[in-house]
């Protein structure tokens, strides 16, 4: 069985690892989840929010990935990555590893995502209390020709998950 990484990529609260969850739990085969906030924690303690850090904790994170797939591993990475540039070298460097690399976008509005945000770092952000803050006072770049859209704002977590296992199914993934 070939593995693939799933990058789920949007916004700070956009449901990116809640859908990953139930994305993993409809699939009938080996997957594992990179939770973007773990990963801060456990693999890239110490790294700040600098663009330079940012690549770094998205290439440590990659790298992984990239290990578990090799494996046959169904890898969801729920990550911001906030730059296209850097998602872009992810992808090339799964591809020459033998695997695809799918960039899902998981797209809500800063509106909702801030409404969503039960730790207020948006509120905290949009007042100028946080610096580097993506989404806010620092960019983020959507992906440009993402496998998929969706749309957690307007669709259910259902609704999502089945859109997103048919691209799986669309590549023999799923």
């Amino acid at each position: 069985m070939v593995g693939a990484v799933v990058w789920l990529t949007g916004l700070s609260g956009a449901g990116k690892t809640t859908l990953a969850h139930a994305v993993a739990k409809k699939v009938s085969r080996p997957s594992e989840i990179m939770d973007g906030d773990e990963i801060r924690e456990f693999l890239s303690e110490g790294l700040g929010f600098s663009k330079e850090d940012r690549d770094t904790n998205s290439h440590r994170i990659g790298f992984v990935a990239r290990l578990l797939a090799k494996h046959g591993v169904l890898v969801f990475v729920a990550s911001i990555a906030p730059y296209a540039e850097t998602r872009a070298q992810l992808a090339k460097r799964s591809q020459e590893a033998g695997h695809e690399f799918v960039e899902i976008y998981v797209h809500a509005p800063l509106e909702t995502v801030a409404a969503r945000d039960v730790k207020g770092l948006y509120k905290k952000a949009l007042a100028g209390k946080i610096d580097h803050f993506t989404g806010v006072s620092d960019p983020y770049e959507p992906p440009e020709h993402p496998a998929l859209t969706v749309h957690t704002h307007v669709e259910s977590l259902d609704e999502s998950a089945d859109r997103l296992i048919e691209v799986l199914r669309a590549r023999g993934l799923a």
